[in-house]
């Protein structure tokens, strides 16, 4: 374990809090939905998402699609949002049949309102249940969208077996590390691979939600789906909430594309800490200011 890990998990959670809370709305969907309303005002949308993950009591999984169903409520006025969530929130460590039920009332109670969905991607263990579970409801609702990582060799494949009817795709790096024998190791192939799958999807009639914060990428798919004469209401850009990409963002607004930011806010504390914890692990120079903090230079 790197000095950075070590020092990140010995962290007081309040030196946490205070350094990376721009990375999480708060505590309670009210703070989630002051954010989003924050957000429109600045001509941003939103994709809320509730933090928690590995959830394995019934009872704990019912109060996850409670709340669910309250987000429903909530955005369902809001253009400008829509919803994320994970399969290890739903039941998936009891049965796939168990979350692949939960998903579908989720999804179904959306779209009554019109409300999108996007079924987050985790590590490498969860793909092939997480896009079994997504073909099987996608078939039944248009509001229905899923993730897909460009680390993974699979992901090609994965793309071109998206074979139903068009759909949102968020492409990302992915934040999990995962090994040589099925991923891409070094993050300018991963970028390469990004771009290369933003035309792979639109080859096959879905939406690209372009996930990255790197600029030079974000101009280059700009200037390649301009130069295509894709559509800007057929592709959209996104990025975490808390990430300091403030210009280019409004400069990706006033050329008249879409631009998302992830949402993320806790019914718990502990699972907002947690989810810093991992931002502040992902984000170099986010780390070394805390680590500047902490020790005084």
């Amino acid at each position: 374990m790197d000095l950075k890990r070590i020092v990140l998990d010995l962290m007081p959670d309040g030196l946490v809090r205070t350094f990376a809370a721009p990375y999480c709305a708060g505590k309670g969907l009210e703070s989630g939905m002051a954010k989003v309303d924050e957000l429109h005002k600045q001509g941003l949308s939103a994709t809320l998402d509730l933090l928690g993950e590995e959830v394995f009591k019934r009872e704990d999984v019912e109060a996850t699609v409670q709340v669910y169903f309250r987000m429903i409520e909530a955005v369902k006025t809001r253009s400008n949002a829509s919803i994320s969530l994970k399969p290890t929130q739903l039941g998936i460590n009891e049965s796939e049949a168990y979350c692949q039920e939960n998903l579908r009332r989720i999804v179904a109670a959306a779209a009554v309102h019109g409300v999108h969905i996007t079924l987050d991607m985790e590590d490498r263990h969860f793909t092939d249940v997480t896009l079994r579970m997504f073909k099987a409801i996608r078939n039944e609702f248009d509001n229905f969208g899923i993730v897909l990582q460009s680390r993974l060799f699979r992901t090609g494949e994965d793309i071109k077996a998206l074979h139903l009817k068009p759909c949102k795709v968020r492409i990302c790096i992915g934040i999990y590390k995962e090994p040589a024998e099925v991923a891409l190791q070094d993050k300018k192939d991963m970028k390469e691979k990004l771009f290369e799958y933003v035309q792979l999807l639109l080859d096959h009639g879905h939406y690209p939600e372009i996930a990255t914060h790197d600029e030079p990428l974000i101009r280059r798919c700009i200037e390649h789906l301009d130069k295509k004469g894709v559509a800007k209401d057929a592709y959209e850009f996104q990025m975490l909430m808390g990430v300091p990409r403030a210009e280019i963002q409004k400069e990706i607004v006033k050329r008249g594309h879409i631009m998302r930011l992830y949402v993320p806010f806790a019914e718990d504390w502990k699972f907002a800490i947690h989810y810093m914890k991992r931002r502040l692990g992902a984000n170099p120079a986010m780390a070394a200011m805390v680590l500047k903090n902490l020790f005084g230079h």
